[in-house]
């Protein structure tokens, strides 16, 4: 059975602010409980305030001197996302590490967010476009790193630039994949035009593989009554240690890309086992739908558009 004790070192990041999105369970709680073990302060903006107090209280478990507190954000409202860049900017202290990690995947039927827009691409890239946009002089005065969670689907479909919002059709696996590829090609786009316009801050991108996350468990409030049969094959290949991750592993490569001093803006993480859906964090070679420049400054200019929130 392939180790699975591997690990990312941390450094130390006394007197930093970070901001962890879709920080109350799995993947993004893992991630904002390591940051604030390393010493940074840990912003945790969630849309259910149970959750995120029940993650405040499991993060105090491991790290009883933490410095981690709740915001309230709902990714799939542009008037929420709004409403935390105004809290945030009125705090006015820079943030240091923001990492885009929240997400919604695969609802059976299709959704829409509170601004119509099809839930996954609102969710998963809209709603962390406008929230960098609303951050971003926060941002250029932390010189912050910024991470995005793309995924494994990223690799695969592609932008459905003919009909953005799935009205015509829906299919919820290629929602979710053009919703990463949108979201991949945003991170991309803003470490080259960060780097031409002075910003100081670097953006990467970070992908956990495959592991037995909340994301295709059942989740009512996506309209899935039970888990899928891909997250039970999932659960039963990583408790082996079969191919896949385990949710701490899956936490690895955004840890190292967000932290570590290896980690370069434009670089794309994860895991490093043959199929890239687990094992130690590492760099790779960037997917093939994230390499186009031009796409990326199309991502961008709609986005802009879309949000109503320009740079």
């Amino acid at each position: 059975m392939p180790r699975q004790d591997y690990d990312v070192d941390v450094p130390d990041l006394t007197g930093k602010r970070a901001v962890v999105t879709g920080a109350s369970d799995g993947i993004g709680l893992g991630v904002a409980t390591r940051l604030a073990a390393a010493g940074a302060e840990v912003v945790m903006p969630v849309r259910n305030p149970r959750k995120g107090e029940e993650a405040v209280t499991r993060i105090r478990a491991v790290v009883p001197d933490a410095r981690v507190s709740l915001r309230t954000l709902d990714l799939s409202s542009l008037a929420s996302v709004a409403e935390l860049g105004r809290t945030l900017l009125d705090e006015d202290r820079p943030v240091h590490v923001l990492v885009n990690n929240a997400g919604v995947m695969t609802p059976p039927e299709r959704q829409t967010t509170a601004d119509g827009f099809e839930l996954q691409f609102g969710t998963n890239h809209l709603g962390h476009f406008a929230l960098v946009a609303h951050l971003l002089p926060l941002l250029r005065a932390g010189r912050a790193r910024v991470t995005s969670q793309v995924s494994v689907a990223a690799n695969r479909n592609a932008v459905h630039w003919d009909d953005l919002n799935w009205e015509r059709s829906y299919h919820g696996m290629r929602a979710y994949s053009q919703s990463k590829i949108a979201l991949g090609l945003f991170g991309l786009e803003l470490d080259r035009r960060s780097e031409a316009a002075g910003w100081g801050i670097t953006s990467n991108l970070a992908h956990p593989g495959v592991a037995p996350t909340s994301l295709l468990a059942a989740r009512p409030e996506v309209g899935r009554a039970e888990d899928t049969v891909g997250v039970r094959l999932i659960r039963a290949l990583s408790a082996r240690g079969i191919l896949v991750g385990t949710v701490r592993t899956a936490q690895l490569p955004a840890l190292y890309a967000a932290t570590s001093p290896g980690a370069v803006g434009g670089g794309f993480y994860g895991p490093d086992w043959p199929g890239h859906m687990g094992g130690p964090p590492a760099e790779q070679k960037l997917y093939g739908r994230l390499r186009g420049t031009q796409e990326a400054r199309r991502v961008w200019e709609v986005s802009e558009e879309l949000v109503g929130v320009r740079f």
